[in-house]
């Protein structure tokens, strides 16, 4: 079977939850087993360390490891490597690419650890273009290192190129990235990278390239000479590198997996636009990879791309390992050196994983998660909690009985208010009154204060049954049951009665009844009356005086929540709306256009199947038409 290393832009770790396969279990455990794979890395996790949540940590049979953003704020970057443990298990886990964060409670940075604590290969002093200082490099939360005793794991997800305001920092980002394989690699590490890099590499590496540079009046020259691409294309074997290659990156040194196995294959993208649904035309470009170093390369069996799996605007790409690896003219069961010694030995595991196995940086050790238990725990049978001591008292034999019953019925309230029963089913708290003259005094002081303690951490909610039981405090006082009857006597009131009540309460009259009013209305009844008198004296029409006519309020209630007509494209269909981001002076505005997603040619089509010319701003056309 092999071991595969999956790498996905999720675009949000919970982006995939709204989307088949996933949506059935919405579990991480369940979206790991469909992707079949051993090491998942994503990018674009875009959550901070308050979002995280137990489903995304505690994730059975799984160990995780986070890279988030600093000082960002939410929705942003974010690198998360799941590792399966039955599998494999890291000795070493760096978050960064520079080594100038520190470990989980610790002062001291990832490149000052002893030597047998270091993954190693960090950048030294003149080797960095020195366009970001290295804090900034690993503020976004940008970049996890694992090391397994096969190889070093860099999962990655590098800036994108946007609107060229962070050149600096995506051309930072990248010469850090460079320096540090090299270094891996220097020090005869086997290396992967994986992740979204945000590179197109090649010409066959993304949609209509020649017709937009043509457009655009940009060279392929030119456009293979930008500082980004030019530095991938030394990095890789068989890059289009234009021109001398630069000094310290003579040689190429990692392979690109995708075009190892697929060295032509075209259409082979990973990512699209998700605005103009550039994904059914597949009009994308190949911008994720997996790439690993020379002295590894016959280790792969497989790399692909999953483009059927929705989720995200990007698709997972994995590259799936051999079971039994080559290291220097001997055959090695890969398994053996992607554990610690003495876990696995040709091919058979000797030992199961435990949590002594977890690294500083795992999440499972963040406090929040630590020594968690099981959520199946909490439904376990407890044990009995301790009977209360009460103090030595002489009584005569008889009221014993009594006295072992009330500490009885003490112990059931605890336990039915620990949780949560309503009140109308622990019935024998109230009793505990009721056989007091028996009772020794220090018995009352105790039930009462842990009544009255329990009651201040947890409020019980009085209940119809409760408030029909307690007693009236007084003969001429009226019972609250009568708060509770149905009000049949003021649903049945007229409109024509409610303007005689007006008039009546205008010119009050004693009445001779004092204790009919309680018996008809609540207090939230005569508060409401009472705040509704002033209206009722407003000089407005009655409603006897108004004429509604069926017919208007049917054309009204119509224009309001009638289906809106939409206008139609040249395929007949009705077109979507679309809200104006771009600036400029048409900002804001909303404007129809073909639903269809863009064809093959990246451009709108006249008589074909994909997207038709038609557009139309929304106030051009008449809303206001219901259907």
């Amino acid at each position: 079977m092999g071991i595969r290393i999956t790498s996905w832009n999720v675009n949000g770790i919970r982006n995939p939850f709204g989307y088949q396969p996933w949506r059935e279990k919405r579990t991480f455990e369940a979206m790991f087993d469909i992707l079949e794979a051993d090491i998942v890395v994503m990018q674009e996790t875009k959550i901070q360390r308050k979002d995280l949540q137990d489903d995304m940590v505690l994730v059975p049979g799984w160990d995780v490891f986070f890279s988030l953003p600093k000082h960002k704020k939410e929705g942003y970057a974010g690198v998360a490597i799941y590792t399966r443990n039955s599998v494999c298990m890291p000795i070493r886990a760096e978050e960064g690419i520079t080594g100038v964060l520190c470990p989980p409670n610790s002062s001291t940075k990832f490149r000052d650890l002893p030597p047998d604590q270091q993954i190693g290969g960090y950048p030294k002093p003149g080797q960095l273009m020195g366009l970001v200082d290295d804090t900034t490099l690993d503020s976004e939360g940008r970049c996890v290192i694992l090391e397994f005793p096969a190889f070093v794991l860099i999962g990655t997800y590098s800036p994108a190129n946007s609107d060229g305001t962070r050149d600096d920092f995506r051309l930072g980002y990248l010469d850090a990235l460079d320096v540090r394989i090299r270094n891996l690699v220097a020090m005869g590490k086997r290396v992967v990278l994986t992740g979204d890099l945000n590179v197109v590499g090649a010409s066959i590496d993304t949609a209509n390239l020649f017709d937009r540079l043509r457009k655009e009046g940009v060279t392929v020259e030119e456009f293979f000479s930008t500082d980004s691409r030019r530095l991938f294309n030394q990095l890789v074997f068989g890059g289009n590198v234009l021109g001398e290659r630069d000094e310290n990156r003579e040689k190429p040194v990692l392979w690109d997996l995708g075009r190892l196995f697929h060295p032509t294959r075209e259409g082979m993208f990973t990512c699209w636009d998700t605005k103009k649904n550039t994904r059914p035309a597949n009009v994308g470009s190949r911008i994720d990879y997996v790439l690993c170093s020379d002295n590894m390369k016959d280790w792969f069996m497989d790399s692909n791309i999953q483009e059927g799996l929705m989720g995200s605007d990007h698709c997972p790409v994995y590259a799936t390992l051999k079971d039994v690896v080559d290291i220097d003219g001997k055959e090695v069961h890969l398994r053996d050196i992607m554990n610690p010694p003495g876990v696995f030995k040709d091919g058979v595991r000797l030992r199961e994983w435990t949590t002594k196995d977890l690294l500083p940086l795992s999440a499972k050790l963040i406090p929040e998660f630590d020594r968690r238990r099981s959520i199946k725990d909490m439904f376990s049978k407890k044990p009995a909690p301790p009977k209360p001591v009460l103090a030595p008292i002489n009584e005569p034999p008889e009221s014993s009985s009594s006295s072992s019953s009330t500490a009885a019925k003490i112990e059931t309230s605890k336990d039915e208010e620990a949780f949560d029963i309503p009140a109308s089913q622990s019935e024998s708290v109230p009793s505990l009154s009721s056989p007091a003259k028996s009772q020794p005094s220090t018995l009352k002081r105790t039930s009462s204060s842990t009544a009255s303690s329990s009651s201040a951490s947890r409020p019980q909610k009085k209940t119809k049954a409760t408030l029909t039981k307690e007693p009236s405090s007084s003969k001429g006082q009226s019972s609250l049951r009568g708060f509770f009857k149905p009000k049949t006597a003021a649903a049945a009131v007229s409109p024509s009665a409610v303007a005689v009540a007006v008039t009546e309460a205008k010119d009050p009259k004693p009445s001779s009844e004092p204790n009919d009013t309680p018996e008809v209305e609540t207090p939230q009844d005569s508060k409401n009356n009472t705040e509704e008198t002033p209206t009722n004296h407003d000089a407005e029409p009655t409603s006897s005086d108004r004429v509604f006519d069926p017919i208007e309020s049917k054309e009204s209630w119509s224009k309001l929540l009638g289906k809106r007509v939409l206008p139609k494209c040249e395929h007949g269909e009705d077109c979507v709306s679309f809200v104006t981001k771009k600036s400029g002076v048409n900002r804001g505005r909303s404007f129809f256009v073909c639903p269809r997603p863009i064809g093959p040619s990246g451009e709108k089509e006249k008589g074909t199947q994909w997207r038709c010319p038609t557009f139309i701003w929304s106030s051009d056309w008449n809303g206001s038409q219901t259907g």
